[in-house]
């Protein structure tokens, strides 16, 4: 049997989030949560970096949201899905903390963007020249701020449905509104950030205001 077979049949047999929750309700079996742990440890922290724009305090959060689901287990009612209830979460809990005085979305401008990717990929060539590099930059920087400034209920259908390509009856059950509203919503952020876009790349390439040479300027040497 090759290995990827034996993967597969492992992963046939491997217990559901939600078995693995019960699993922690019944007992506090901490195998069971360190193995939900490592299945959604990743879209975690990268739905948290998404929401805030601050990578590092992202997986912060990510072990904050984890840690509540742990000290709060028994909120979680059999027949719910698991996935459901953790994107909730953490969307609740990366929301509360943003609306703190410390406004970590304050942090997203400081961020570093070599080698960072929106999400919104382009199609270059495998080096870029410095000039495409440069461009990509700061298409990168006009995304993530545009989506810093979102507002929340159009910034959580965006990310969850562009970034985390959830379904719009996913998004549904996990923000709790209707499938149609999920939808408007979805267009609505949509145009809201094309609006911030257009804003932000029409101020890189606006030509600076007309000013009077100085005497020295007019000089032929």
């Amino acid at each position: 049997m090759s290995a990827s077979a034996f993967q597969s049949l492992k992963s046939l047999f491997a217990p559901t989030d939600e078995q693995l929750m019960w699993r922690v309700q019944a007992g506090g079996d901490h195998a069971a949560f360190a193995d939900l742990v490592r299945r959604w440890e990743a879209p975690i922290q990268r739905l948290c970096a998404r929401l805030t724009g601050d990578e590092h305090r992202a997986q912060d959060l990510a072990q904050e949201v984890f840690a509540r689901i742990f000290a709060h287990r028994d909120s979680f009612q059999h027949g719910a899905k698991f996935s459901t209830y953790l994107w909730r979460v953490t969307l609740n809990h990366t929301y509360s903390e943003l609306r703190r005085p410390r406004n970590w979305r304050e942090t997203l401008l400081d961020q570093p963007t070599d080698g960072e990717h929106t999400g919104f990929d382009e199609f270059s060539a495998d080096t870029p020249s410095p000039a495409e590099e440069t461009t990509r930059r700061e298409t990168n920087d006009a995304v993530r701020t545009a989506l810093s400034v979102l507002p929340e209920h159009y910034r959580s259908v965006l990310v969850l449905r562009h970034y985390e390509s959830l379904k719009f009856r996913e998004i549904a059950d996990v923000l709790g509104l209707p499938e149609g509203t999920v939808k408007t919503r979805m267009t609505e952020a949509l145009s809201e950030m094309a609006r911030l876009l257009r804003r932000a790349l029409d101020l890189k390439i606006a030509p600076p205001p007309n000013r009077r040479a100085r005497p020295t300027e007019n000089l032929t040497l």
